[in-house]
């Protein structure tokens, strides 16, 4: 081989070794975990907030059944077809065989069992600001419902958003266990709403803008964005004045109890299934939620 060639051969494949390095899977050691006795009743709550079922309930003839967690739902986005897969517990087709710190590296790492990188279409950017413990509570109550069969088709997906080893790449720019818009630390309340609204509930998944890379343009936050199946747009839900700043808080925890809002319209479209997880939860979870969201443009 002539000296020029193995000259570039040698930087090319030091590159190629480096890059392989810095997209590598990341998961958290078993030393994570800590000592933690789950509770079922927080792990529904969290359930209800995250609103697993809206995406992974079964797929039937009458739309998804959100006790069984089958799958199956069939997301069309500009990177192609994500096929939403079954997380019910049942061994071999759901999750019933993965490990607390299985379940816990894929929502906060982005990361399957074998040490796969998910696409960012399961939304880990978000569910990594959740803490453990919570996520154990919500294996916990998910490990109550129904084993069920089947297998979501393989996603259809177009290059270059088909390639998983740079998703590593990705990670290490756009997921960020910080809160996004922390606030005073004496401020309980609004602290609880920023902790539903930017972990587990992930609102920020479909109301924030993206970028190039397709990540949430957090200078952005909360402020709408077109949704990500292409078809239509989801409001600001900020605070500001292209948002909710005309609303009251109390006429926003109404509007998330019962989904009216104080022009009297209905809630419609994606959100319906937001709303009816919402009501699902305590009275001072949803107080918590609109205080959060009133504070957003403030900051």
């Amino acid at each position: 081989m002539p000296t020029p060639v193995r000259r570039l051969l040698v930087p090319v494949a030091l590159l190629a070794l480096a890059a392989w390095w810095l997209s590598r899977p990341q998961p958290l050691p078993a030393s994570a975990l800590p000592a933690h006795t789950a509770s079922v009743v927080n792990g529904e709550r969290l359930f209800h907030s995250g609103g697993c079922a809206s995406c992974h309930g079964s797929v039937t003839g009458d739309g998804i059944d959100g006790r069984q967690l089958g799958g199956g739902l069939a997301m069309e986005t500009p990177a192609g077809t994500f096929h939403v897969p079954n997380i019910s517990p049942h061994p071999a087709d759901g999750i019933g065989a993965w490990s607390d710190l299985d379940f816990v590296n894929a929502m906060r790492r982005g990361l399957s069992p074998e040490g796969r990188h998910y696409y960012p279409a399961f939304p880990y950017t978000s569910y990594a600001r959740a803490r453990t413990e919570d996520l154990l509570d919500l294996k916990a109550y998910m490990d109550t419902l129904p084993a069920v069969e089947g297998v979501a088709p393989p996603h259809a997906l177009k290059p270059p958003f088909n390639w998983r080893r740079p998703i590593g790449f990705w990670k290490r720019l756009y997921l960020d266990e910080a809160p996004v818009h922390p606030g005073p630390s004496d401020e309980a309340e609004r602290e609880l709403g920023r902790y539903l609204v930017e972990g587990l509930g992930h609102c920020g998944e479909c109301h924030t803008p993206r970028n190039v890379a397709l990540a949430m343009d957090t200078t952005r936050w909360l402020m709408g964005a077109p949704l990500p199946a292409g078809e239509g747009n989801a409001p600001d839900i900020s605070g500001g004045p292209d948002g909710i700043a005309g609303w009251s808080v109390s006429e926003l925890v109404d509007y998330l109890e019962t989904g009216v809002d104080p022009d009297y319209d209905i809630v419609g479209g994606e959100m319906v299934a937001v709303q009816e997880n919402m009501a699902k939860l305590s009275p001072e979870d949803r107080r918590a939620i609109a205080v959060y969201l009133k504070s957003v443009s403030s900051e």
